[in-house]
């Protein structure tokens, strides 16, 4: 049993930045990869980024490429997500999960089966 808490969320006006946590305890191996999600209100869940433990690799949403950085420090079992640029549209609760994707299906929140409880980012205009 892998348990995730995430934080770091807030309210931030457009154009800036906020850095989130994901602390993962319990079972977390090198075999997982961490990935964000987010959920909007009224919208459906939808990834972000997301890194494999062991190698680094990382994949992002087109959304995001370029403003969004996720990394990982093993260390600590603490996986980033380093936000820039931000705006309106990137305000959402934003989860962190654990699974053991395959890299095509690394996009796919079904592939994750270990969930946190959400930090909220709020973007103002």
């Amino acid at each position: 049993q892998v348990q995730l808490v995430e934080s770091g969320g807030g309210l931030v006006q457009a154009g800036g930045s906020l850095k989130l946590s994901c602390v993962a305890s319990g079972g977390i191996t090198n075999n997982h990869a961490v990935g964000w999600f987010r959920q909007a209100p009224g919208k459906e869940r939808e990834f972000v980024a997301t890194i494999r433990r062991s190698s680094g690799y990382t994949l992002y949403a087109d959304s995001v490429k370029g403003r969004f950085t996720v990394s990982r420090d093993n260390a600590k079992n603490t996986v980033y997500l380093e936000m820039n640029s931000l705006t309106p549209e990137d305000t959402a609760l934003y989860y962190c999960a654990v699974g053991s994707p395959i890299v095509s299906a690394m996009q796919r929140p079904d592939m994750y089966y270990y969930w946190g409880q959400g930090t909220q980012v709020t973007v103002s205009s």
